[in-house]
């Protein structure tokens, strides 16, 4: 007769048994704070863009408090100091939910299903929050000098790539093994994808920077010529436009893999429908709005150009039943 004996969990270590004393979070609840994590990094690049297409950007002429006398606007300051404290108050929002999510994974590690894999992106969320804040006050230090202001986008960009890595390790069960998609030419035809999208998105801060929308009327701009940077502009994204194209077809000629062709279709339509919203907007003087959009259009292509690159590393985990025993085995 065989007889099986079960795995008692290990003891957590000392440094992690004050943890124990937090609920253990379902893994329904890490996707929701993971969803959570990407949505806020995601709306603080609107709200943002807001805070510039008002003229708010120094509507808190101080950082970190807002005047010299007080730490929030005042009514003499009018709707631009609203703006500005408003978007400063979404930084504790950012850091709630960050913090959030820090914390639902350390507690994993005390039981018997650790989420290892959403720990570094969730420390880089926390960690970085409140670098970009003090990046933002660098903005108001420098009245709102055009490279620090791009510098503060991109990295609002790179928190938005990270969230969506975390979005989708958080889809996956805890038991869990991921596996490889196993085309290497494929998943360097997503990273070449990826750097085209972040060298496009690089250039449109250089053509906000030189346009006519500073975040207030005194702040200074690169100097540029912007039909010229707009042409660079157009020209990289007519480049990424050509590469994932090409990735969706080479994910059909390799069957697919994955969610790889979903995704490359939904980069694609992204893309297009932010070209067709970039041309309008040049062509009618960048009217506020559709500044607007074209940022919050940014904000999806970042999310549809990570996840994309993310489905040529990685299948799609869906563990039940037997599989959930076979997951249990491996891990």
């Amino acid at each position: 007769m065989v007889t099986t004996t079960q795995r008692r969990p290990a003891a957590p270590p000392a440094r992690l048994r004050g943890v124990q004393r937090l609920p253990l979070a379902s893994e329904a609840t890490l996707r929701k704070l993971a969803y959570a994590s990407l949505a806020t990094q995601a709306g603080i690049i609107v709200t943002g863009g807001a805070v510039r297409l008002t003229d708010s950007g120094l509507g808190c002429p101080e950082w970190p408090r807002c005047t010299a006398q007080s730490w929030t606007s005042t009514p003499e300051m009018g709707i631009h100091g609203a703006v500005e404290f408003g978007n400063r108050l979404l930084t504790f929002v950012l850091g709630f939910v960050a913090l959030a999510m820090l914390l639902a994974v350390i507690r994993t590690f005390t039981s018997d299903r650790p989420r290892r894999d959403l720990l570094y992106p969730s420390i880089f969320l926390f960690g970085v929050i409140p670098a970009q804040a003090f990046i933002g006050g660098i903005t108001v230090w420098t009245n709102l000098n055009p490279w620090v202001v791009m510098f503060h986008f991109l990295v609002s960009a790179v928190l938005v790539g990270v969230a969506t890595v975390l979005v989708r390790r958080a889809q996956r069960p805890a038991l869990a093994v991921p596996r490889r998609i196993g085309v290497p030419w494929l998943e360097r035809l997503g990273v070449v994808t990826l750097v085209a999208t972040a060298i496009t998105i690089y250039l449109g801060t250089v053509v906000t920077g030189s346009g006519p929308h500073a975040g207030d009327p005194d702040a200074p701009r690169t100097g540029f010529d912007l039909g010229l940077v707009a042409g660079f502009h157009a020209h990289a994204a007519a480049v990424m436009l050509g590469l994932t194209i090409g990735l969706y077809f080479a994910a059909r000629v390799a069957g697919s893999p994955g969610r790889t062709a979903r995704t490359a279709a939904f980069l694609l339509g992204a893309l297009l429908a932010q070209g067709i919203v970039g041309a309008v907007q040049y062509r009618l003087e960048l009217p506020e709005l559709l500044v607007a959009i074209h940022l919050a259009g940014a904000a999806v292509m970042v999310f549809a150009a990570v996840d994309a690159w993310y489905a040529t590393r990685w299948h799609p985990v869906r563990v039940t039943g037997g599989a959930r025993s076979e997951a249990v085995r491996a891990a």
